[in-house]
């Protein structure tokens, strides 16, 4: 694959220009009886823990596909969540398409991705899941229709009518190689049926990422079948005990469909974490997908990536108990429909691999993972991670916005402005701001304990 050419020339201190093309990466796609030997032999593995937490001891994340906020806020299934929601008016996906979103929402960056394509990140780039280890916290997530723990595939279709079904780029884990490349991280890439064992076995992690296949998320249906589907699906889970003991469910999109408006996908916390008092209100806080990494990490106290996580504002269920002042975002011109140079990008291929901020405190106050210091050194990050959004001055990538701390913040920086690209146009520019070489030292794994 690519990543051991970058790493060496990395390695060697070269500097990297942009180039016009993303090489590309070899594909899994294996047959459909290496598909039947595999799963014969594939085993889930279930890690338990209980470490308690300060807002949720659960999270709960369940991902939905390519609507625009105001048809899934209409929607009567929708409706009747919201009942015993709070409802996020003010979140945002980070960019375009689809893949770049569940990468960034355990990795805190989308390392420039523009595409759908098949991609992996090599092991020393960090995750959420690292993050979690560091207090031996349970993890997993659960794909319907996987045709088998750890399944790694481009896709599995529909058995019967050959429809989509499984696709890996809704698949977070299965990108990353800090969880592909352990046994036993791999080993929590499961299946619907799995999570059905857990649930009734009382053995749910307590972090999870849930996806439903292609028609039932909405991207192959529509947002009636979809909200259908998530209603009939969390109905029972709301009137479980085990599953709602202070567990926090969010209930999001990956994006919205209009790519030429601003990307604010409609959002909804549910769960027993969240107060009655709190059913049916309100919360226009500014947020983003790596707004669940830095909660995790408040709730938990747990470091940062060092990436867009680490300024991100904190989910308030959390803040508000924290103490944490989040940071009040202008979002007019704002667009998160695009994205900036990068190692995954196509249209705007760089090969440097984005720098982590490996000094800042961070929005939890804890700094970053020691790991990632230990990978990256105190080389100059490639963006002003501290930042409560993503952005690319270089690039022109979401410039044109305003953030400043609510009353009595010490937490966050105001990012700069600049000038907005037109909305739905592609960015054009040089490489990434500040763009400094990768240490290749690989991160060392923990492995959750199984209790």
């Amino acid at each position: 694959m690519f990543f051991s050419a970058v790493l060496a020339l990395a390695g060697a201190n070269v500097a990297l220009a942009a180039s016009a093309s993303r090489p590309a990466e070899s594909t899994i796609e294996p047959s459909g009886t290496a598909i039947s030997a595999a799963a014969a032999s594939a085993t889930p593995v279930v890690l338990t823990s209980d470490v308690k937490g300060k807002g949720f001891d659960r999270i709960v994340q369940i991902w939905l596909e390519n609507t625009d906020y105001a048809l899934a806020a209409n929607d009567p299934s929708m409706k009747e969540l919201v009942k015993q929601a709070i409802t996020l008016t003010n979140y945002h996906a980070v960019t375009h398409p689809s893949e770049p979103n569940y990468a960034a929402v355990i990795g805190g960056d989308h390392f420039g991705m523009d595409n759908d394509e098949f991609h992996t990140f090599p092991k020393n780039v960090s995750t959420v899941i690292d993050l979690l280890d560091t207090k031996g916290i349970s993890f997993g997530t659960y794909q319907e229709h996987i045709p088998y723990t750890g399944f790694l595939g481009f896709n599995y279709s529909n058995q019967a009518n050959f429809a989509n079904d499984y696709v890996r780029k809704h698949n977070p884990l299965a990108l990353y190689e800090s969880v592909t490349s352990n046994s036993t991280r791999r080993s929590t890439i499961k299946s619907f049926v799995d999570f059905e064992n857990e649930l009734k076995n009382k053995q749910l992690p307590q972090w999870s990422f849930i996806t439903p296949n292609m028609t039932n998320d909405g991207h192959d249906s529509t947002i009636t079948y979809a909200s259908t589907w998530s209603k009939t699906f969390l109905t029972p889970l709301l009137a479980n005990d085990y599953f709602m003991n202070n567990t926090l469910i969010i209930l999001s999109f990956d994006e919205i469909e209009t790519y030429t408006t601003p990307n604010k996908v409609f959002t909804l916390l549910l769960g027993g974490a969240v107060p009655k008092s709190l059913h049916g209100t309100t919360d226009n806080t500014f947020y983003n997908h790596f707004s669940t990494i830095s909660s995790v990490s408040a709730n938990w106290d747990l470091p940062s990536l060092g990436r867009w996580d680490c300024g991100a504002n904190v989910l308030e269920t959390v803040a508000n108990v924290t103490g944490y002042q989040n940071i009040v975002v202008d979002t007019e011109g704002l667009y998160f429909n695009s994205s900036y140079p990068g190692p995954m990008s196509n249209d705007l291929y760089d090969p440097t691999w984005p720098v982590p901020n490996t000094d800042a405190k961070c929005a939890n106050g804890l700094g970053v993972l020691a790991s990632v210091k230990k990978t990256w050194g105190a080389s100059k990050p490639t963006y002003n991670y501290t930042a409560v959004y993503n952005y690319d001055d270089v690039s022109g990538n979401n410039v044109n916005g305003k953030a400043v701390p609510s009353v009595g913040s010490v937490n966050g920086t105001a990012k700069s402005t600049g000038t907005a690209k037109a909305p739905g146009a592609t960015s054009t520019g040089g490489a990434v701001a500040n763009a400094a070489t990768m240490v290749p030292v690989l991160a060392g794994f923990v492995v959750a304990a199984m209790l």
